[in-house]
């Protein structure tokens, strides 16, 4: 076979591979996205936790603290671009005392649609807790 005939043979092979290659490049740039988007959720339900938890420590009535700490989290997770199907705020009052401390939870359900060729979940739940104590020397009423 002669040199010509042997570039001929190769005609289209760049196509093949290129096929055969494209779907793991795929698979993978979407790995990447999902892992970025489960990072970023979760950095922001970890922050959305605690700043409710830091607002509610600075309120005089456990009532009032509760409040602020749900408006918090909402908040906090609508100004990061958190897409929460369902939020949920528990606030733990039960210490709720100069020098005692608050807890809050927040469990945010993002969805997963735009990643679902990868076969993940169309929904995932996050969640985080922060504690805050409360200032041991603020007055009470």
């Amino acid at each position: 076979m002669t040199l010509r005939g042997r570039l001929r043979d190769e005609r289209g092979s760049i196509a093949v591979e290129v096929a055969v290659i494209a779907p793991a490049l795929l698979f993978l740039v979407l790995l990447v996205v999902y892992a970025g988007k489960v990072s970023e959720a979760d950095g922001n339900v970890e922050r959305a936790a605690s700043d409710a938890a830091r607002a509610a420590s600075l309120r005089q009535h456990p009532a009032d603290a509760t409040d602020d700490a749900q408006a918090s989290a909402t908040a906090n997770l609508a100004a990061a671009g958190v897409p929460c199907l369902t939020l949920t705020t528990t606030v733990d009052t039960t210490d709720f005392a100069p020098g005692g401390t608050v807890t809050v939870t927040v469990a945010c359900e993002a969805s997963m649609a735009d990643v679902t060729l990868l076969g993940v979940p169309g929904r995932r739940t996050f969640t985080a807790t922060a504690t805050e104590v409360i200032d041991t020397y603020r007055s009470g009423s």
